[in-house]
């Protein structure tokens, strides 16, 4: 039981959960705590596993670190473009370019899939329409502009109340190319912070 007590602490001092640890170790989860408050060790947070629990999984993507000319562009042009054109949903962390454009989505695609070597099948796609125009239709537009299976398309936003000047100012809609990953997130976050305090002197908080 000595053995067992010392590999449970050694094991919560690396991060391992309770629960976790109760598992491997064969041992109730009251016991593990038990134990741990014997020996004068605390119980995390909620908050505190739960950060713990986020560096350990692996990320969804793969940051190209050796980049030759081409590859800088397009690192700039990217960050850039969600810059101008990106939202940030910051409680879902999930980035969210969106334009009509289907030169600039087609960019920022790259960017994301070469650059940052997402996953394929997280990127999502959210179309927003008129209810004049063929959605069918659309949505097969920017499958094909973006390569991206209808299947990861979600459910489009389709507008009623609009002026009849705004129709054919934006034939094909607006596409929103959406991809969830707070590790990504924050990276883009930080590259932006760098290039703020990089060219203008401002550092952000």
């Amino acid at each position: 039981m000595l053995d067992k007590a010392n590999n449970l602490l050694q094991m919560y001092k690396n991060g391992v959960s309770g629960v976790l640890i109760a598992d491997k170790l064969e041992l109730p989860v009251r016991q593990v705590y038990r134990i741990l408050e014997k020996n004068g060790i605390a119980r995390r947070t909620s908050a505190h596993s739960n950060s713990l629990r986020f560096f350990r999984e692996a990320p969804t993507f793969r940051i190209k670190i050796k980049m030759n000319f081409e590859e800088k562009l397009l690192w700039i042009s990217g960050l850039m473009l969600y810059w101008a054109e990106g939202s940030h949903y910051e409680k879902k962390h999930i980035l969210d370019f969106a334009n009509s454009n289907p030169d600039m989505v087609k960019i920022f695609l790259r960017f994301l899939r070469e650059v940052c070597g997402v996953d394929e099948k997280r990127l999502r796609v959210y179309l927003y329409c008129y209810a004049n125009q063929d959605i069918g239709n659309i949505k097969k537009f920017w499958s094909k502009v973006t390569n991206i299976s209808l299947k990861q398309f979600t459910r489009p936003y389709i507008r009623y109340d609009f002026r009849q000047e705004k129709i054919g100012k934006m034939p094909h809609g607006l596409a929103h190319i959406r991809y969830a990953d707070k590790k990504l997130y924050i990276q883009i976050e930080n590259w932006q912070s760098e290039a703020l305090n990089l060219f203008l002197g401002q550092v952000v908080p």
